[in-house]
């Protein structure tokens, strides 16, 4: 039997949508599966198996947000991923190591075993040097050092996995990689993961309208655009028929929490943490309009946000920025700002708040597009069958009509809701 070690810094598993239903097509398809990634305090073990997935999990340190904490975080990464990777290994070994990024460090833990010719493969998640620029709204000089790691980690790969079509062009022209070694598979939620149940009517709170964020809470993710959005209508617009929930956590939750509370908006915005299962169903459930706050930059503008599925899979209408992966993706089932700022998207939000048909129009095409290009089941082909050219297909098995139920995790970045938060980190997801 064929196996796969995957390798994650910044999500666990099965909190981890996307590598977590990669895991499972791999494990379908006849491979012998083994996760390395964070533990949290809601994923606690160091070692457990879960639907016959081996999964080992180490502590960090912190979760970082400013350059130093980064620089700790990662490299306290690095030194548990090699001794788990190594102890594997010894173990039950392993054929193929995946790598997740960020950071793009982590094909130094691989290139060891590929002198034993071991494949590696490396799973695109985020443009690092834009993810960099994002955050601290600036080229740094890490900046050149970061495209070096990205292009020796898409050089050392054997195979290289992209979370869209944008970076999947990056990977072949920044990356210099032949375009038959490059996969797209978008981080689509398998089919009837997300879905609408009886909404969770106290988030409400007698307002007309729910106006719904889920992802992380970080620095680059655009909730102080929300929460200043919210502002516009609230405060400026005297629009009181109206309530935000914000689901997921994340690093500047803490910092958003103050602005809303600044802004005189603690009446009207509702912030629930991560949240899982039935109870994040029942609040995605509720929300009228999904919120796509991030703000347009380098990075946001290349990404396919987890949200955009989420929202689509639930006939959930959204309002955006007019970032170029988003429209790509959502085309006229999504209003946009008119410009960059949290008052253009309370003005494109407007355009649905007021008009109730428009509103279930854009919630109907929004769930057509879903059922009809958001499709794990085709994404899982792509997946699997690029797995399939790293060894022999002789030993692979046919993957089943019907995958495994998964839980419902987070989906953006750190922690968001589905696979959630995240619902991206570049998604994120």
């Amino acid at each position: 039997m064929l196996s796969c070690v995957i390798v994650v810094e910044n999500l666990p598993v099965p909190f981890d949508r996307r590598v977590w239903q990669e895991a499972q097509a791999l494990r379908d398809a006849g491979w012998r599966v083994s996760v390395v990634c964070p533990k949290t305090k809601k994923y606690p073990l160091e070692f457990e198996v879960i639907d016959g997935v081996s999964v080992y999990r180490h502590a960090l340190p912190l979760e970082a947000r400013g350059k130093l904490g980064f620089v700790v975080e990662y490299l306290s990464a690095l030194f548990h991923e090699c001794r788990l990777l190594a102890k594997i290994a010894a173990g039950p070994g392993f054929d193929v190591i995946q790598v997740c990024n960020p950071p793009d460090l982590l094909f130094l833990n691989a290139l060891p075993y590929k002198l034993f010719g071991k494949r590696l493969v490396f799973d695109l998640h985020d443009l690092c040097p834009e993810l960099l620029e994002a955050k601290f709204g600036r080229r740094l000089l890490l900046h050149n050092l970061l495209l070096a790691a990205e292009k020796l980690t898409i050089k050392a790969a054997n195979l290289v996995i992209c979370a869209n079509d944008t970076y999947r062009e990056i990977a072949i022209g920044r990356g210099g990689k032949r375009a038959e070694d490059v996969v797209a598979v978008y981080s689509v939620p398998r089919q009837g993961l997300i879905r609408r149940v009886a909404p969770d009517d106290r988030l409400r709170r007698g307002a007309r309208i729910v106006i719904g964020y889920i992802g992380v809470i970080a620095d680059q993710d655009g909730l102080d655009h929300f929460v200043r959005m919210m502002d516009c209508l609230v405060n400026d617009l005297g629009r009181k028929d109206l309530r935000a929930v914000i689901v997921g956590d994340g690093p500047a939750r803490a910092s958003v929490g103050e602005l809303s509370e600044r802004l005189g908006l603690s009446d009207f915005v509702t912030f629930t943490g991560c949240l899982s299962g039935a109870e994040l169903m029942a609040t995605l459930s509720a929300f009228d309009i999904g919120i796509i706050p991030d703000p347009l930059n380098p990075y946001n503008d290349k990404i396919s946000m987890n949200k955009v599925f989420e929202y689509s899979a639930l006939g959930i209408p959204s309002v955006a920025y007019p970032l170029f992966e988003t429209r790509r993706l959502l085309g006229s089932t999504a209003r946009y700002s008119a410009d960059a700022t949290p008052a253009g998207l309370a003005r494109a939000c407007l355009t649905l708040i007021d008009d109730d048909a428009a509103r279930l129009a854009c919630g109907r095409d929004a769930n057509a597009l879903a059922n009809e290009r958001f499709n794990w089941l085709r994404e899982r082909e792509k997946y699997v069958a690029a797995f399939a050219r790293l060894a022999p297909t002789y030993l692979l098995a046919p993957a089943p009509a019907s995958p495994v139920p998964i839980e419902l995790g987070a989906l953006d970045g750190r922690c968001a809701g589905l696979h959630t938060a995240g619902l991206d980190s570049g998604d994120g997801d």
